[in-house]
């Protein structure tokens, strides 16, 4: 996939990937941000307007609350690596389909690898399903998934926090049970 096989030449192969449609209709992939040697990662659906203007994840409203959620378990966005399952923006905000994200799996896989975070997090049923198959997040957020080689934590995508009070309380809670971990 990447020559050099460090995070940077991942970045590169990532800004110039065709293998799906989205690139025709991006303005900029979104390969992710955030330290190569993060205890963290946090894996979200799929870029958005902001994000695909920008070329930086979680930029948006998501982005603010992701982030003021992360503060207040203590954790900076700077300590955090950032990504989506997708690397472009589907157009209109749609979901993505099976095969955008078979084409981009790759490059999430190899960011894990590169970075080997203690705690994958999984933000949102697309993210969790297209990781560690179908979950009902009702059922499925706060807990943990090992699979053996990387440590899962799900909780909700923040998008579905701003939307509904009583997701937001939720995902507060599921934060603080992995701050926990974290220590």
């Amino acid at each position: 996939m990447t020559e050099s096989g460090t995070l940077e030449g991942l970045r590169r192969d990532i800004v110039r990937c065709t293998k799906c449609p989205l690139y025709k209709t991006r303005r900029n992939a979104v390969p992710g941000e955030g330290p190569s040697d993060a205890r963290l990662m946090l894996v979200g659906e799929a870029p958005g307007a902001m994000e695909d203007e920008s070329g930086r994840p979680f930029v948006g409203r998501s982005g603010e609350l992701l982030t003021k959620l992360l503060e207040e378990i203590g954790l900076s966005r700077q300590e955090v690596f950032i990504t989506s399952i997708l690397k472009s923006r589907p157009p209109n905000n749609r979901p993505p389909r099976p095969e955008e994200v078979e084409a981009c799996r790759p490059y999430l896989e190899k960011q894990i690898e590169l970075i080997a975070p203690q705690i994958v997090v999984l933000l949102g049923a697309t993210a969790v399903s297209s990781v560690i198959g179908p979950w009902k997040m009702s059922e499925a957020h706060g807990h943990f998934y090992d699979s053996g080689s990387h440590l899962f934590f799900i909780t909700y995508h923040p998008a579905a926090a701003l939307r509904f009070p009583k997701t937001y309380e939720s995902m507060r809670e599921d934060l603080k049970i992995l701050r926990h971990e974290l220590k």
